[in-house]
């Protein structure tokens, strides 16, 4: 998480004024260009706090406690791959 000045974010926002995508496992939020910033659950677990938007340059920080993201489900785990010899 980097300082905000260094990254000169637009704006932050509370997890709450964000809509979430269950299906693509990402929180977005309207950008002023037309577009929309994201970021994915699996960075938000990963602390990662800064979402993007894809068709600008603007980023917001989204502020959040862990406990404020869905539970990880088993579909979400990485599956393990044996390889036999």
């Amino acid at each position: 998480m980097a300082d905000q000045e260094e990254l000169n974010l637009y704006d932050e926002i509370e997890i709450e004024d964000c809509f979430y995508d269950e299906t693509l496992q990402i929180y977005h939020h309207p950008c002023p260009c037309g577009d929309r910033f994201e970021i994915s659950i699996f960075d938000m677990r990963d602390g990662e706090d800064i979402a993007r938007c894809p068709s600008c340059s603007l980023m917001i920080r989204i502020i959040f406690d862990a406990s404020d993201l869905p539970p990880e489900s088993k579909d979400d785990a990485p599956t393990a791959v044996t390889v036999s010899a």
